[in-house]
């Protein structure tokens, strides 16, 4: 197999000779390259800051107290600033990273703000006797709503009670049959008279059996029919309208069979039906008269009802109304309720089971017509709420009306409406995850709705989504006067501006949370105190100071900066809690360093599975990365490689291959060819090729193209942190002069060559330290990084040992210049007199390669224009040699064909056509 130096070293030059010559070039180094090497090298003590364990409590115990707003103040400044504006529209945004402790704090600051804040009204829920589909919301000062609802429960228990007492006494009873018998009596005298005026007309008052109709019969009719259809009787029982006597009815009938007879007869029986439908008529009116009489017995009793429940009832519901004078509302609400319950005394003392409106429920005290349905209570003085909904549903947030099924039939009450986050927090403050509350449909649009209205309007979701119209509850809305934050990160918080157009009219107000702090000695202790608090809550044994300052040093790891603290709070307690787990382990009550070192590396190792398969691979031979000698065209580049929970560095071959006298100056990027390479990398090349462009374009004009690629990659590469890598691979192999491979490189870089920050310096350098370390260290290896990223350096104890100890080295450069003079051994663009790149810099034999492909390309185009010519006259001779053939062959002809025919023509010579001219 070709090894890549040979590969990519123009195939003019002897890789044996060329070898030699470098070999003796590295022990006669450049003083241009000491003089670089040494102002770039890095001191162990540049590499990471130490806390000291003497400035910290000798225990967490001895911490001080935690400042709630440690490192947050320019979002609680926003956040005050919200909740000091009563104007609609002044919620907030929390934006942040998850992790950081936002809602802990926030919850913490409005808990103690809340405190001294009055507490809000408490509200209920009740019947509504003038239109029962729409429940009725009455607010009472805190505490009285459950106050409220014991009262009317046991107004309920009471009225019930003395209305039965009442309504089954003797004097009740008495009262009762006085109206009927009453009643009775004025009935009877009315069926008296109309008797004694049937009489006149020989017609008898009697009631039918079968149905007990009143009508009139004549007297002889009924004789002859008392035992068939007719029976002389009253409305009472003891019959009495009698019928006139048989003996008296006969004797009539003989004495009119005596005197009528014909047309008398006729005359006599038309009579008696005119006098029959006339008090028929009679009777009929009497009906009417009898039906008013039994109304305005009804009133009588349902009056004596009214006094009786009345008189009753007053003296339960009046204390009721002197303690709650002071609400208007509450006492109107009692009064209806004292008016319904004496319009329905009846029903009460009956207690008919088919009656629901008036039977208590299962699990109720009271029916749920007389139900007072606490939504939101709070104790007096108690400050004002501060809720957290985890689970932000419609239903949640505004609360809902719940259904019962029976048979068949669903039925709800006011009884069963249930409270949401916005009434529990109505009067406080609301705390709501972003991301959860767009999960849940129709969530943030019952927020929004609330908000801008101020009013909680309680209405069916199921009607919303399913568009029937079915018959629910419609309670009346709720005041609503709540502050709301959401937690989120800031991308979600443009993404709802971009989409959302009223969002920004609802959250007016931004709170940005930091993700870490400067690290100072005040803001070290601060730290301290927020890990003593976290170990307080959670029981966790106490940390020593060297833990302590351990912890401390990594959250500057996890920082990425010496001078810079980490305030991810999720971090910070699973660290606590592990670092306490090994202490509890080894039998001892006090963390110590030892015991968060393990537990920081226990965590390390869960995460390192893809990270372990790569240095198999290293291991077996598979990856392809030399940490000693020299190549042309090829940089181990320093890659971060990021998957889930897991981030680790590792160096990556990169290697750049040149075709002369092809193209002008073109660069491929494989990675962007394929789609591996991400938009950030492709600005990078794009800004390395105009770097490159514009410092060899007015020398020379750029005669060839040329391609780079990361060997063994197959995933996506973004980032311009290879833009120095792949510019010292391209010079090399335009230059013709190898790299050292002991050492890697990364880095940005502008259109100056100014070498600019990247980021996961710790992780790139710990990359290729462990590959050197696998491959043996040589004492040459080594990273060159950005000087911009060496106060962000907070590398593993064991790199700084090698560091110490000249087995490993780190570099920091500002330019591209000082990186190529540091991975090459030349000086870079040193320039003589004249303002020319010297021969021995890399530029100036970048130039000379870029002149000798031109000079080569001239002299082949020479040998080619006279090839070319000497081709030419050829082709002319041969040309007319043939011509010359023609004519002398055609003459010949003609003089043959002359000599056979006499008749024929004969051409003169001056006459032949002249074919030799071209």
């Amino acid at each position: 197999m070709v090894t890549p130096s040979t590969q990519l070293t123009d195939p003019a030059i002897d890789t044996t000779k060329e070898q030699t010559k470098h070999a003796k070039k590295v022990t006669q180094l450049h003083p241009r390259f000491l003089e670089v090497k040494q102002h770039c090298h890095l001191s162990a003590a540049q590499l990471k800051r130490y806390s000291d364990p003497a400035a910290l409590p000798s225990d967490t115990r001895t911490a001080p107290d935690l400042d709630v707003g440690f490192g947050q103040q320019r979002a609680l400044k926003a956040l005050q600033t919200a909740l000091d504006i009563k104007a609609s529209g002044y919620h907030v945004f929390a934006a942040g990273e998850n992790g950081l402790g936002k809602r802990t704090v926030i919850s913490r600051l409005l808990t103690r703000i809340a405190a001294d804040a009055p507490t809000p009204d408490d509200w209920v829920y009740v019947h509504n006797f003038a239109d029962p589909r729409t429940p009725q919301a009455l607010s009472l000062p805190a505490g009285q709503a459950e106050i409220l609802q014991q009262q009317v429960s046991q107004l309920w228990q009471q009225a019930k009670k003395r209305l039965s007492q009442r309504f089954r006494s003797d004097q009740y009873q008495s009262k009762i049959e006085a109206i009927k018998n009453a009643t009775h009596q004025k009935e009877s005298q009315a069926y008296d008279v109309l008797n004694a005026e049937g009489k006149q007309y020989d017609l008898a008052l009697t009631f039918r059996s079968f149905d007990n109709k009143a009508v009139f019969v004549h007297s002889s009719q009924l004789a002859a029919d008392t035992a068939a259809e007719h029976t002389p009787a009253s409305p009472r029982s003891d019959n009495t309208y009698a019928a006139a006597k048989p003996n008296e009815t006969a004797h009539r009938r003989g004495k009119q069979d005596e005197v009528l007879s014909g047309d008398d007869e006729y005359e006599a029986e038309l009579d008696n039906f005119v006098q029959k439908n006339h008090m028929q008529k009679r009777l009929s009116q009497l009906t009417i008269a009898l039906e008013q009489l039994e109304g305005e017995a009804n009133d009588a009793i349902e009056t004596l009802h009214r006094d009786i429940a009345r008189r009753a009832l007053q003296p339960l519901f009046a204390p009721v109304y002197q303690q709650f004078a002071a609400q208007p509302q509450v006492v109107d609400y009692l009064k209806a309720v004292s008016a319904d319950m004496v319009t329905h005394a009846e029903r009460i003392v009956n207690g008919d089971g088919d009656d629901e409106e008036f039977v208590t429920a299962a699990l109720a005290t009271t029916p749920s017509r007389y139900a007072v349905n606490v939504i939101v209570s709070h104790a007096p003085d108690s400050g004002a709420p501060v809720v957290f909904e985890d689970l932000p549903t419609h239903l949640n947030l505004l609360g809902h009306v719940e259904q019962i099924t029976q048979l068949g039939t669903v039925t709800t009450d006011v009884s069963m409406i249930r409270a949401g986050a916005l009434h529990r927090a109505n009067g406080g403050y609301l705390l709501l995850e972003a991301s959860h509350l767009l999960e849940h449909p129709y969530a943030w649009q019952g927020l929004k709705r609330a908000l801008q209205s101020r009013k909680i309007k309680l209405s069916s979701l199921e009607q919303m989504l399913t568009l029937t119209g079915s018959l629910s509850l419609a309670p009346s809305p709720i005041d609503l006067e709540v502050k709301v934050i959401l937690l989120g990160e800031a991308d979600l918080y443009y993404e709802l501006l971009e989409l959302e157009p009223e969002f920004d009219a609802v959250f007016k107000v931004r709170a940005d949370f930091h993700d870490d702090v400067t690290r100072s000695p005040e803001h070290e202790l601060a730290l301290v105190a927020k890990m003593a608090d976290i170990i307080d809550h959670a029981s966790l044994c106490p940390f020593d100071r060297n833990a302590q300052a351990a912890l401390l040093e990594h959250l500057s790891l996890q920082a990425e900066d010496q001078d810079r603290l980490s305030l991810h709070s999720d971090l910070l307690i699973k660290l606590l809690h592990e670092s306490d787990r090994h202490a509890r382990l080894n039998g001892q009550h006090i963390v110590d360093a030892h015991h968060v070192m393990q537990a920081i590396d226990d965590m390390d190792e869960r995460s390192g599975y893809l990270r372990d398969l790569y240095w198999d691979e290293l291991k077996n031979g598979q990856q392809l990365i030399q940490t000693q000698g020299h190549a042309v065209g090829q940089v181990n580049a320093l890659t971060v490689v990021s998957y889930a929970d897991s981030e680790f560095g590792m160096p990556a071959r990169l290697t750049a291959v040149i075709q002369p006298n092809i193209g002008a100056g073109e660069i491929l990027d494989i990675e962007r060819d394929v789609d591996l390479g991400g938009s950030l990398h492709a600005k990078g090349m794009l800004i390395m090729t105009s770097y490159l462009r514009a410092l060899f374009s007015q020398h020379h004009t750029l005669n060839f193209s040329a391609s780079l690629a990361f060997e063994q990659s197959y995933a996506q590469i973004d980032g311009d942190s290879a833009t120095v890598s792949e510019g010292c691979a391209l010079l090399s192999a335009l230059a013709d002069v190898p790299i050292d491979q002991s050492l890697a490189i990364t880095g940005s870089m502008n259109q100056l060559g100014e070498v600019q920050a990247v980021g996961g310096i710790n992780a790139k350098i710990a990359g290729f330290f462990d590959a050197c370390h696998e491959q043996e260290l040589t004492g040459q290896q080594g990273v060159v990084i950005p000087v911009a990223n060496i106060q962000q350096l907070m590398l593993r104890d064991d790199i700084i040992a090698a560091v110490k100890a000249g087995k490993f080295h780190i570099y920091g450069v500002q330019s591209l210049s000082e990186a190529l003079t540091l991975m090459t051994g030349l000086p870079v663009d040193t320039m003589n007199k004249k303002g020319r790149y010297r021969k021995d810099t890399l530029f100036g034999k970048v130039l000379n390669r870029l002149l000798l492909w031109d000079e080569n390309q001239n002299v082949d185009d020479d040998i080619e224009d006279k090839d070319a010519k000497q081709t030419g006259q050829k082709k002319r001779k041969a040309k007319k040699k043939k011509d010359k053939k023609k004519r002398r062959q055609h003459q010949e002809e003609k003089d043959e064909k002359g000599n056979d025919d006499s008749t024929a023509d004969i051409t003169t010579a001056d006459e032949s056509p002249d074919i030799s001219q071209p």
